[in-house]
């Protein structure tokens, strides 16, 4: 995997800072959200019994722990040393530990399933298709990838977030197409994709489930 890009040391630590509000603010609950809670629904009933589960950029833990209720064995990563405090002190029972999308060294066919759950828009734009080319070595032959972001085009740099917090990352938009491409590269075969409308302020956002062929 390539070597963790610098500007990857801002997204942490703005991370690290919007921890705490973005616990309080409950962002990420799925309680409101019932076709998202369909998506991980069909990716635990396709990968269940194939293998560990990777929830890469896991945040808080909410959507790990969503998972472990639907029968996967679920491993929580992610890049900002306070999420991971919150997400151990509010799911004590499960595996969570702080590491980068881009220095994973995941070996080969050895997880059923990955999730990239609106955790990857603020990877470089040619750092992308190298983290989704080793998500798709480390999966079993029929595992599943589930990737959910942002639609749109271009960059938006970010310097305030989840209260006013000051931050400094960039989202990198990506247009469904795109995406499926990059999958494509990757070796994996795409099986599924979900569309959500922008709403409000609420900006646009696409799923996509993805097998390595067997």
């Amino acid at each position: 995997m390539p070597t963790p890009p610098p500007d990857l040391d801002d997204v942490r630590a703005s991370y690290d800072r919007v921890a705490d509000n973005y616990v309080a603010m409950g962002m990420g609950d799925l309680a409101a959200e019932a076709w998202l809670r369909a998506a991980l629904a069909a990716f635990a009933e396709e990968v269940r019994g194939l293998g560990p589960v990777l929830d890469v950029g896991c945040g808080p833990g909410t959507t790990t722990a969503h998972l472990t209720t639907l029968g996967l064995d679920v491993r929580g990563l992610d890049l900002s040393p306070r999420m991971i405090e919150h997400a151990r002190r509010r799911h004590p029972g499960l595996d969570f530990s702080v590491g980068s999308a881009t220095d994973l060294a995941l070996a080969d066919a050895s997880l059923g399933g990955v999730l990239g759950w609106w955790s990857l828009f603020n990877l470089p734009r040619d750092v992308l298709p190298e983290v989704l080319a080793g998500f798709a070595r480390a999966l079993v032959p029929g595992g599943r990838l589930l990737l959910g972001t942002h639609v749109g085009d271009g960059e938006v740099a970010r310097t305030e977030a989840y209260g006013g917090v000051p931050v400094r990352w960039t989202t990198h938009l990506w247009q469904p197409e795109q995406l499926a491409a990059l999958l494509s590269a990757a070796g994996l075969q795409l099986v599924a994709e979900l569309r959500i409308p922008a709403e409000g302020q609420v900006r646009a956002g696409v799923v996509l489930c993805a097998v390595r062929p067997v």
